[in-house]
């Protein structure tokens, strides 16, 4: 399973340059339901809704959702092997718990910072995004 972080979503979403492989989308995806949030509030501030909201929802509807339940936002409380941004430390705790709850999971993101995080917290890079 691999967790897809927001930075890939919108990579696709908007076709840039350095976009993920196209078998990654064939492959079971979970994300926290953070990244729902995050790529409306994209669309919403780029006013691009008319234009892209469609290719959003069958984008996130391939996506499994974890919601922000207790669990996760206990987690976020602990610190982090090193400093994170909110936004990240809601999506790794959303990893951690997946993974506490015997989930083998990968993590897909181009987010450098929190590649380096998660890294250190034992989660498995997708190698080839």
């Amino acid at each position: 399973m691999i967790y897809i972080d927001t930075s890939v979503a919108l990579s696709q979403l908007f076709a840039e340059d350095r976009k993920p492989r196209l078998s990654l989308w064939a492959q079971p995806l979970i994300a926290s339901r953070l990244l729902e949030y995050e790529v409306w509030t994209r669309l919403n501030t780029l006013g691009l809704n008319d234009s892209h909201g469609d290719w959003a929802r069958q984008l996130i509807e391939g996506i499994a959702l974890v919601e922000l339940v207790p669990p996760v936002l206990e987690r976020v409380l602990d610190p982090f092997p090193m400093p994170v941004r909110t936004l990240d430390a809601l999506h790794l705790a959303t990893l951690h718990h997946l993974i506490s709850s015997g989930l083998r999971i990968e993590l897909a993101s181009y987010d450098l910072r929190m590649n380096q995080v998660a890294e250190t917290m034992g989660v498995p890079l997708v190698s080839d995004l």
